[in-house]
């Protein structure tokens, strides 16, 4: 089903309001939209490589969905209601980043694969973010750390797996891959976006696999 995943973060990231973000330290450059538009989570670099890099992630809170399905968005839509003002302080937000969604892909090409979407809340929300029947609060990494592979253009269907797999490749030999295959059992993983579905500049991806040291 190809237009599955890409449907989702196009009604996500079709929202955005921009502003401000610091600097995470050594490995991959800082996305542009982090430097000059958006707040985005924040994070350490543990081990840098060209391929890939280690990260551990500040925790915080974001909101989240209820799991999608490949063929029901609803959820998706109710986050959007969320940052537009549908919670109890009325409080429209200003977009951030990244968007974040865990893939669990079925054994089919994406095929009713399950997706869950969050929405990092900036800093002036995260002591008392605002609530909703639809969305909901969660901290945030489940885990102690991140494998992260970076690629450009726009996400889809297709190249998401192919990342994943080639990240899979990287780590191999490494001392993060046990880890990584003990926490993921070869299946899930997650993929953070940075740029809104109309920019087509410098745009940033990243492919992750989630773990905690062995």
């Amino acid at each position: 089903m190809k237009i599955g995943f890409a449907l989702v973060f196009v009604l996500v990231l079709s929202l955005g309001v921009f502003d401000e973000c610091e600097g995470k330290g050594q490995g991959y450059e800082e996305a542009v939209n982090c430097k000059k538009k958006l707040e985005c989570a924040q994070y350490e670099v543990v081990h840098s490589q060209k391929e890939y890099e280690i990260r551990s992630y500040t925790s915080s809170v974001w909101i989240s969905t209820p799991p999608i399905n490949s063929s029901s968005y609803k959820d998706a839509v109710d986050l959007f209601s969320y940052i537009q003002g549908n919670n109890n302080q009325r409080a429209k937000i200003n977009m951030t980043a990244p968007v974040l969604v865990d893939i669990l892909p079925s054994t089919g090409p994406f095929c009713n694969s399950s997706f869950t979407v969050y929405f990092y809340l900036p800093t002036n929300y995260q002591n008392n973010p605002p609530l909703s029947d639809q969305a909901h609060p969660v901290k945030l990494p489940k885990h102690k750390y991140a494998a992260v592979r970076r690629f450009g253009g726009f996400m889809d269907d297709s190249n998401i797996p192919t990342q994943a797999l080639a990240l899979r490749r990287s780590l191999k030999g490494t001392p993060w891959e046990a880890a990584v295959s003990a926490k993921n059992r070869g299946l899930a993983y997650s993929v953070a976006g940075y740029n809104s579905p109309f920019e087509y500049e410098n745009r940033v991806n990243e492919v992750m696999f989630w773990f905690d040291r062995a």
